[in-house]
C-alpha cells in the first residue's frame, strides 16, 4: 500500500489506526501520488488503485463519507442511508471509520476499553458548530473514558483567517481568543489543533495526542488545499480489531 503511519496515542491493543500521507501511490500531478479522494478531480482509475492498495492494510471496505462541513455523525456499523457526515463510529470489529482531509483536522476518538471509535472531519466550520461534540456524544460512553488523536492539519503558523471567524469562536467561548495572533489587516492566524483541544475538554474528553504536524509546510508528505488548491486527500482511519 501507499505510505502511512501509526498515530502515536495510547489506544488499547485491540483499537486500530493508521494515517496516510499524500506518498506511495499511483496518482499523477497535482494529486501525486497515494490521492484517495474520488470528488477532487483525479483519474477515478488512480484513486481506485490507491484504495484497493489501502484496502490491503485493513479488514473491511472504509465506511467513506461525503464530508460537507457540518455535524452529523453516523453509526457506521450500519451503512447510512446518506453518506452525508462529518465523523463517524462503530462498536463492531472490522468496521473502519474514515475521515479525508487535506488541511482541515481529522480526530481519531476511541473509549480506555476498546469498545468503540470514532473518526471525525474537523474543519474550522464543523469544529465551531460542534462536530466534537456531535461524535462524543454519539459514542454514548462516559467522555473522561475517552482518548482523542489529533491527525495532521495546517499549522498555527500558516492557517490566517479573517475577524470574522475569531469572533465567531470566541463569542462561543471567549477562551478560544487564545487560538489567534494577530497578524494586521483584520487577520489573524489560527491553531485548530489548541481550538480542537479546548472543545474536547469542555466535552470531558482530557487524553489528547497529537497536533503537531502542518499540511501545508510540509509539502513533501501531506496534501495541503489551502497550498495547492487542486490536490489530493489523506485519510485517518480507526477500527477494533478482532475480526
Amino acid at each position: 500500500m501507499g505510505e502511512a503511519f501509526v498515530p502515536d496515542w495510547a489506544a488499547p491493543a485491540n483499537v486500530k489506526a493508521l494515517q496516510t500521507t499524500r506518498n506511495g501511490g499511483v496518482s499523477k500531478m497535482p494529486w501525486a501520488s497515494f490521492n484517495l479522494g474520488d470528488h477532487v478531480g483525479d483519474d477515478p482509475a488512480a484513486v481506485a488503485a490507491n484504495r484497493r492498495a489501502l484496502r490491503e492494510a485493513l479488514p473491511g471496505e472504509p465506511r467513506w463519507l461525503t464530508q460537507v462541513h457540518g455535524i452529523v455523525a453516523v453509526d457506521a456499523d450500519w451503512k447510512p442511508k446518506t453518506g452525508e457526515a462529518d465523523a463517524a463510529f462503530a462498536r463492531r470489529p472490522g468496521t473502519v471509520c474514515a475521515v479525508m482531509t487535506a488541511d482541515c483536522l481529522p480526530v481519531l476518538l476511541c473509549d480506555r476499553r476498546g469498545s468503540v471509535v470514532a473518526a471525525a472531519h474537523a474543519g474550522w466550520r464543523g469544529l465551531l458548530d460542534g462536530v466534537l461534540e456531535s461524535v462524543v456524544a454519539a459514542m454514548a460512553a462516559a467522555p473522561g473514558e475517552l482518548l482523542a488523536w489529533l491527525g495532521p492539519a495546517i499549522g498555527p503558523r500558516c492557517f490566517e483567517v479573517g475577524t470574522d471567524v475569531r469572533a465567531a469562536f470566541v463569542a462561543r467561548n471567549p477562551s478560544a481568543g487564545a487560538a489567534f495572533v494577530a497578524t494586521g489587516r483584520d487577520k489573524w492566524l489560527c491553531d485548530i489543533y489548541l481550538l480542537a483541544r479546548q472543545r474536547l475538554e469542555q466535552a470531558g474528553v482530557g487524553a489528547i495526542s497529537g497536533g503537531g504536524a502542518c499540511t501545508f509546510s510540509e509539502s513533501a508528505r501531506y496534501f495541503s488545499y489551502r497550498r495547492e488548491r487542486t490536490t489530493g486527500r489523506m485519510a485517518s482511519l480507526i477500527w477494533l480489531d478482532g475480526v
